[in-house]
């Protein structure tokens, strides 16, 4: 794997990544997606695909702390519903990783965010109108899933990013923030575990990546403790802002990098 290994990092740049981890355990018990940012990080300082095997085993040991933290909220028959779709999207994820370059990730998945960003305000303007929630059992809702879970599946194989994508679903489809972020939890643990021997097949994860998550996995539970702090000290309208807005500079990044 085209990589740094822990040896060949400078001071500046493990302190970057550090920080990441540490937004990673933040991201993951208060605001999911402020997980873009870590991935922006962890591309500046690595090669962009290589960035993803390294940041994986990391957003794994968030996503068993968000577990631990959250596990009485989440909603199941949500979670059943995305997989098999998700499923679909992870192996066209890794088909597209088989051939595309650094500069075709990014601005995919910069545009795909920047895309359900839209949908996403598009679709919570009309709703407040409406006065109706989406229906989650409804057909307009297990197609909206559908096509959700195969826009997750592929944005976190081929770059980790499928939070913001979640995120944006969870929101459309009225979650409130403990249902929100214990559904994510489980998603995302159960998905993130699942990737490892793809992205292990495609070499993005190797000794020396995991030396490196060794050093930096530290970092994830102090940002996971900040964030379950946070979070009972921001409110749902608040809450759902910083989600969007958050993505929005997440998918920026990536385009404009």
């Amino acid at each position: 794997m085209d990589t740094m290994t822990l040896w060949q990092l400078a001071g500046w740049e493990f302190a970057a990544l550090a920080f990441a981890a540490l937004l990673v355990g933040f991201s993951k018990t208060a605001v999911s997606g402020a997980n873009t940012v870590s991935l922006a990080i962890f591309a500046a300082v690595l090669p962009a695909r290589a960035s993803t095997g390294v940041l994986l085993p990391i957003l794994i040991a968030g996503d068993v702390l968000a577990v631990l933290t959250y596990r009485r909220h989440a909603h199941w028959p949500t979670l059943w519903r995305l997989f098999p779709a998700v499923a679909v999207g992870v192996v066209v994820g890794t088909v597209f990783l088989l051939w595309a370059d650094d500069g075709i990730v990014r601005t995919s998945i910069g545009a795909i965010l920047l895309l359900m960003s839209a949908i996403t305000v598009l679709r919570r303007r009309q709703a407040a109108e409406d006065d109706a929630p989406d229906a989650l059992t409804s057909r307009a809702g297990r197609a909206k899933a559908r096509s959700y879970g195969v826009l997750g599946g592929f944005t976190t194989m081929v770059a980790n990013a499928g939070g913001p994508v979640m995120s944006l679903y969870l929101l459309s489809a009225g979650f409130r923030k403990l249902g929100f972020l214990g559904t994510s939890a489980f998603f995302f643990l159960i998905v993130n575990v699942a990737k490892v021997p793809f992205s292990a097949g495609l070499g993005l994860i190797d000794a020396d990546s995991l030396l490196l998550d060794a050093a930096l996995v530290l970092f994830v539970v102090p940002g996971a403790l900040l964030g379950k702090w946070a979070v009972t000290r921001i409110n749902q309208r608040l809450f759902e802002q910083i989600v969007i807005g958050t993505t929005v500079v997440g998918a920026l990044q990536l385009l404009l990098r």
